[in-house]
This record gives structure tokens, sequence and C-alpha cells, in this order.
């Protein structure tokens, strides 16, 4: 990185040097001021509420230039406000405090905010235990709430629809024996 003053606003901007050729040529098809304004609009929306990188882009893909978009992004991430990784975890955590979720629904709700595959299936490797053990207490908290109103062969097959792995479901079944 190299730090470069902009003497129009006696700021310091840090900009990869791709962008100082790019400013230098004349290529930026915006200001620094548009670029500040288009960075706060995103950094408010990002701030709300932790988002992907693909949710921010789909959010601003029609509002604002693509390089002026890519630019931002790229800052927002050097700045550690933009974290796919981080988020992923993030998620997850609140996934599994609020829901009860087979690991492969959680990949998928991950998966839908746009996340990259690799990234969700090194999480999910790297936490495979903990996973292992969340999906069989979820499994555990369906069965005690549907055992009242479904046969247990109609619950098996729910959770095994639900993408629930059949060793963790024969586990949580264990108590109903």
């Amino acid at each position: 990185m190299i730090n470069v003053k902009m003497h129009s606003f006696e700021k310091n901007y840090t900009l990869n040097i791709f962008n100082i050729i790019k400013r230098l040529k004349g290529e930026y098809m915006y200001t620094v001021e548009e670029f500040d304004i288009a960075k706060t609009k995103v950094l408010k929306y990002i701030l709300y509420k932790k988002r992907s990188e693909q949710e921010v882009r789909k959010k601003f893909s029609g509002v604002m230039q693509e390089d002026l978009l890519n630019d931002v992004i790229e800052y927002l991430k050097e700045a550690n406000y933009i974290d796919d990784k981080e988020f992923i975890i993030k998620t997850v955590n609140n996934l599994k405090m609020l829901k009860n979720l087979s690991i492969k629904e959680i990949k998928y709700k991950l998966m839908s905010k746009g996340l990259d595959k690799n990234d969700i299936e090194d999480y999910i490797y790297e936490n495979k235990e903990e996973l292992e053990e969340y999906e069989e207490k979820s499994a555990q908290n369906i069965i005690s709430k549907k055992i009242v109103s479904m046969d247990i062969e109609d619950i098996k097959q729910y959770l095994q629809k639900k993408g629930y792995k059949q060793e963790n479901i024969n586990q949580a079944m264990e108590e109903y024996k």
C-alpha cells in the first residue's frame, strides 16, 4: 500500500498501486467527494447489520457506478468492515442461537447470502465436531416438539428432508425409544 495525499481535501487516502495509476491516467469517472459519499452510504448499510460482499454489491449495483462500488468495497475490505469469513462465523453463531437447523440448511442459508462455497465448506470442515453436536441437539429439539402430533417414522422422514444426517437423527431418537 502507498499513502497518497490528495491536496484538494488535505486528507490521506490509502490507495493501491492500480488505483494510483488509474488516477494519474485520468481513468476515474468519479471524484473524491463522490467516493466519500458512496463510502458513507455503504458503511451505513453494513453497520446497521453485518453484510456479505455480495449483499453489498446487490444492494448498490444499480445505484452507483461499478468502478466506484468496486473501489468502495475494496476500501471497506481493507478496513475490515467487509470480511466474508468473519461474516460466516457470526451468521452461523446467530443461526445456532435462534433456530434448529441441519448443517445442510446452514450451508444453504450462507450460500443464499452470496458467500463463496469454498469459504463455507472450509468453515464447516474446521468446525465439524461443533456443528455435528448442534445438529444432533437441533434434531432432539424438533423431535420433542413433534412427538406430540407425529409418528416417529414421520418425524424421521421430516428430519431427513431437512437435511439432517441419519446418524444424528438416530442419536437424537435414542431418548424416545
